[in-house]
């Protein structure tokens, strides 16, 4: 099992966003028009091989924090120099660091793992100090290709229904609905919202460069964002 973990890992970092410019342009964008350029400490929450990290410039201390040793130690490799960054490894269901301990929180592409969101954000509001903020993207299940299908009946269930879709075990696209009434239930309070990956397709992204489309999508991301219409969705929420 653990060779399969492995083997899992490597193909994260080297193949899986190796073959997805376009998506980590659009993170990006978004992250940087949520994220407060600058604060104390940063936790990133499956945080992986730390594809992010230089995102956090603006940041004194930054904690990588993931599930994986392998994917933590590749972000070692890159980034241990760089006396600003912590490396730890742990179950998000129980982040292993005091309560409020930090001014911001991130988590990007993981949330559709967990099949209880609610007692993830729990744990982001505990560490965040009052006032701090938490950006989070998830796995969006109103997305516009999702409700094309429905409309034509080529697919089963309702992008409008508020419950999770299980697409793949433990992969969960969510509603804007359920992921809004769980960061209230936790204390968080959600601010602006950006559609992300809004050209995701796959005849498209592999005929133009990932550059012109982030170009592309990058002044879309705000005025869509209230609509929650791409298959990403990214919100920035504060601890009350």
């Amino acid at each position: 099992m653990t060779r399969d973990i492995a083997e899992y890992d490597i193909r994260y970092r080297d193949v899986f966003w190796a073959s997805r410019a376009y998506e980590d342009r659009c993170d990006r964008i978004a992250i940087r028009a949520l994220l407060p350029p600058t604060g104390g400490r940063l936790l990133e929450v499956g945080a992986g091989f730390g594809r992010l990290a230089a995102e956090y410039a603006g940041y004194s201390a930054v904690v990588l924090f993931d599930a994986s040793q392998e994917l933590l130690d590749a972000a070692r490799e890159r980034l241990g120099n760089d006396a600003r960054f912590t490396f730890v490894l742990g179950d998000a269901h129980h982040l292993p660091f005091e309560d409020a301990g930090f001014d911001t929180v991130v988590c990007v592409r993981v949330i559709h793992n967990f099949a209880d969101p609610g007692v993830i954000f729990g744990e982001f509001a505990r560490v965040l100090r009052p006032g701090g903020r938490l950006v989070l993207e998830f796995a969006n299940k109103r997305h516009l290709k999702s409700i094309l299908r429905w409309a034509l009946r080529r697919q089963r269930w309702s992008p409008f229904s508020e419950e999770g879709h299980e697409y793949l075990p433990l992969h969960f696209d969510r509603s804007p609905r359920e992921i809004a009434r769980l960061l209230r239930g936790a204390g968080l309070r959600i601010g602006r919202r950006r559609a992300a990956s809004l050209f995701r397709f796959g005849p498209l992204t592999r005929r133009v460069s990932p550059a012109v489309l982030a170009r592309l999508e990058g002044p879309l991301q705000a005025p869509l964002g209230p609509l929650a219409i791409g298959p990403s969705v990214y919100l920035s929420a504060t601890r009350a």
